[in-house]
């Protein structure tokens, strides 16, 4: 009788024990892909503060970069940044094609046995590092909000923001989460309510916090580059061109809504067509 109570309490230990695990286990994946998902936003921001950047040097204007960033920061400035500009341009039209296929929400997420895996290692990798430094960088040199005075309409930005999500869902379904499914959990794992609420939320605070101010630059400093007479270059034209294929992306995600939208009010409204033809026939019968 004494042993099975001590097999017991040692069960309810065990279970409590693995309860907790889970628990932790699921927080820290739903933390971690959270956080690694926010580095395309980020990796945007970082543009946008690349391009005021430039735009100030070529009025002729100084910024001062403290010696440890000095190097780091000039390296981002004066290379204009390629890589960076090709990896989030890459994401942008995996998007927008991923979006023009007609599919609904991220593509297949890669097996731990495919060689994809090994490329979004790379590729997170290779932006994280990005992001990192240049983001450290840019707030060294103090080159933060700035105001350039050609706000876009309140509907473009609104757009614009449901293609960012739009951009970052597919980030993080092809990239972020097949690598950190594979390193936590060690294969695919399926994405849960509660984790596109989490991601909705931190892009909307992130957007709201800096994005909102900041990520326009990408616009229009090509723009006031173009009527001063300065020269666009193509770290500029790049910028304008991710601006309004996000904004293409919104445009399509807008579509498929209405058009989503449609159908089912149409499909409704046949339901109710032959419902009403299905008593109209009954009556008929018995008449």
């Amino acid at each position: 009788m004494l042993e099975n109570k001590i097999s017991s309490d040692n069960l309810q230990q065990y279970q409590r024990a693995e309860k907790k695990k889970k628990m932790l286990t699921e927080s820290f994946h739903l933390l971690t892909v959270t956080l690694l998902s926010l580095l395309l936003p980020l990796s945007f921001l970082l543009l946008a503060r690349l391009s005021i950047a430039n735009y100030l040097l070529s009025l002729g204007s100084d910024i001062a970069i403290p010696q440890p960033f000095s190097f780091v920061f000039s390296l981002f400035l004066y290379t204009n940044p390629t890589l960076l500009h090709a990896l989030v341009s890459i994401v942008s039209l995996s998007t927008l094609i991923h979006g023009l296929s007609g599919r609904t929400g991220p593509t297949t997420v890669l097996s731990p046995a495919r060689p994809g895996l090994y490329t979004a290692w790379i590729l997170l990798c290779t932006l994280q590092v990005c992001v990192g430094l240049g983001i450290e960088a840019s707030i060294a040199a103090g080159i933060e909000s700035t105001n350039l005075g050609a706000d876009r309409s309140l509907l473009c930005r609104l757009v614009f923001f449901l293609g960012f999500h739009e951009t970052m869902r597919h980030w993080a379904g092809t990239i972020v989460r097949p690598v950190v499914d594979d390193t936590i959990y060690g294969g695919a794992r399926t994405e849960r309510w509660a984790e596109r609420v989490v991601m909705a939320s931190s892009l909307g605070g992130l957007w709201w916090w800096r994005l909102r101010d900041e990520v326009e630059s990408l616009v229009i400093v090509a723009e006031m580059k173009r009527d001063l007479g300065v020269g666009v270059g193509v770290a500029d034209f790049v910028g304008w061109w991710l601006y309004y294929l996000t904004v293409t992306i919104g445009m399509v995600r807008v579509v498929k809504g209405l058009m989503w939208v449609g159908i089912v009010l149409l499909g409704r409204r046949r339901r109710g067509v032959e419902h009403n033809n299905g008593y109209s026939c009954g009556d008929e019968d018995k008449g």
